[in-house]
């Protein structure tokens, strides 16, 4: 491959941009040859991009310049570069530090993103601005293309608020379809605000060093892609609802490390989608999360609540957690697929609202399969649970509840006839604040079968509303062992620590419970083969 530069098109108010390259004394007169006629106007610049191209050999690479105050908008002028990188083969398009006003622009084959430290890329505040090639609309977007990558010490800034604020008020004024407003949240749809970052089947993704800040929905999604690697970028978008720190849809081979996500919503998230594909053809497997740390306004890290097609093979480690507000770890396969071979280790969380939350369901009624889970395990995992709001200081909080509560237990329950199975806990420590007041909320053990079932229902930690058990509520849950955990109590609590309700072959080594001053800390209904070993 050559090494050309990029010339843009001095007809506009651009300066031309500069590539550092070595070359001969003819290839550089041939260059200069090539400039001179583009600022005297004798050609255009595809001609001069054509004299140049074979002046180098070694990759392409093209250094776009930004407006001083990043005010004028670009989107033609780097799709063009990326287009014409795409046409000679592939290279890198690098932006020097600078601002980069621009909307949607189209990622291609070979064709990698260079984000130079101080250089910004700002998302349009317009929304005509921005396209779709799939599902959503999106500042960067990629669809069947294979070695692309964004990379660099630089930054994304999507101006999420803006943006949907902007959208916002075109419903007033009647520019917005009635169908694309939530009423009841009184904003709209996340389905016609774009997104920054979505790629489509593609393979080979390298996202790298770079900062994404501030979007409208979901920062990152790819779905359908295949070896992917996310390393050591950081999230930072507490701007807007729905702002996904990172989604992972039906992909494979997938790499997710040192990130550090701050989202006011999920914060590594990985679906299985029934709009992808008919029911159970696609899945996340292979994908390894690790070194990260992460704070949500909803759940650090979750798969699901989509689970079409299921997950397997997924490591979890090396992650801390803080100030989130729904669980630490949630762990869902409620539409049909096969939660398998699912590995956390080494988690440390502070300041959450839940530990974690593992849920079997069955969503759709017309799925083919039943929703599985066979075969997880939790290792080494230590959590401070909150007492107040963990996100209280976030712009974007998570929704109140609509119902008074205490502080909610960890839990693993499948539903009546579909037990999860084959879960293992080890050496965990629960931190839990307490304080529960029989008064504000209860629900009295000899009623278990009254506690709601829910197989349809959104799948959240708090889906059951008040619980007999401040430490760990499991039902329906076959093939269980707890070893070396600790569930401590920090002030007094009426409920017990573990419930237990049509629990088959549970094994149970070392559980501790300082704090609790109650008698028989677990509590068995409708369960057999049950081995405690304290």
């Amino acid at each position: 491959m050559r090494t050309w530069l990029l010339l843009t098109d001095c007809y506009c108010c651009m300066p031309k941009t500069l590539s550092y390259v070595k070359v001969s004394l003819i290839d550089y007169l041939f260059f200069i040859f090539a400039m001179e006629m583009l600022n005297n106007r004798y050609i255009n610049l595809v001609w001069a991009l054509w004299l140049c191209t074979g002046i180098c050999q070694a990759q392409y690479h093209l250094t776009f310049e930004s407006s001083k105050d990043g005010s004028i908008l670009l989107t033609k002028d780097i799709q063009h570069a990326i287009d014409s990188l795409h046409e000679n083969g592939g290279g890198e398009l690098i932006f020097p530090k600078g601002k980069y006003l621009t909307g949607s622009i189209v990622l291609k084959e070979n064709v990698a993103i260079k984000l130079k430290k101080g250089a910004v890329l700002l998302g349009s505040t317009n929304p005509d601005d921005y396209k779709s090639l799939n599902r959503w609309q999106a500042l960067i977007l990629a669809d069947g293309q294979n070695n692309i990558s964004i990379q660099g010490e630089g930054m994304i800034n999507g101006r999420g608020r803006q943006l949907a604020l902007y959208i916002d008020s075109l419903f007033y004024l009647g520019k917005v379809d009635s169908a694309d407003y939530n009423f009841i949240e009184k904003r709209p749809k996340y389905t016609i605000r774009p997104q920054i970052i979505e790629f489509v089947n593609c393979r080979k993704v390298v996202i790298q060093d770079i900062t994404i800040k501030n979007a409208a929905c979901w920062v990152q999604t790819y779905d359908r892609c295949n070896q992917l690697i996310i390393d050591n970028v950081t999230v930072d978008s507490d701007a807007y609802w729905n702002n996904d720190g990172i989604d992972i849809i039906d992909s494979k081979d997938v790499l997710i490390q040192n990130c550090k996500i701050n989202s006011s919503d999920d914060g590594i998230c990985l679906k299985s989608s029934i709009e992808n594909s008919k029911i159970g053809d696609h899945s996340c497997e292979n994908i390894r999360i690790k070194d990260c740390n992460v704070r949500s306004s909803a759940s650090a890290i979750k798969l699901g609540s989509r689970s079409v097609g299921g997950f397997r093979n997924i490591s979890i480690e090396n992650v801390k957690i803080k100030d989130t507000y729904r669980s630490a770890i949630a762990l869902e396969s409620v539409d049909g697929g096969l939660m398998q071979n699912i590995v956390v280790k080494n988690i440390r969380a502070k300041n959450v609202g839940n530990a974690f939350f593992i849920r079997l369901g069955q969503r759709y009624r017309k799925s083919p399969t039943k929703s599985r889970i066979e075969g997880i395990l939790i290792e080494n995992m230590k959590v401070k649970i909150a007492q107040d709001r963990p996100d209280k200081k976030y712009q974007i909080i998570g929704p109140e509840l609509p119902f008074f509560h205490n502080p909610f237990p960890a839990s693993i329950t499948g539903i009546n006839g579909q037990s999860a199975r084959e879960i293992t806990l080890r050496n965990i420590l629960i931190s839990h604040p307490g304080n529960a007041v029989k008064g504000y909320a209860n629900f009295p053990l000899e009623h278990l079968e009254k506690i709601p079932e829910l197989p349809r229902a959104y799948p959240e930690f708090s889906m059951f509303a008040e619980l007999p058990a401040w430490g760990i509520y499991i039902r329906h849950v076959a093939d269980l062992e707890l070893k070396n955990v600790t569930l401590k109590l920090r002030n007094k609590d009426f409920r017990k620590a573990i419930v237990l309700d049509d629990v088959s072959n549970a094994r149970f080594y070392n559980l501790k419970f300082p704090g609790y001053k109650l008698s028989d800390p677990i509590y068995q209904n409708a369960s057999q083969e049950i081995y405690i070993d304290n």
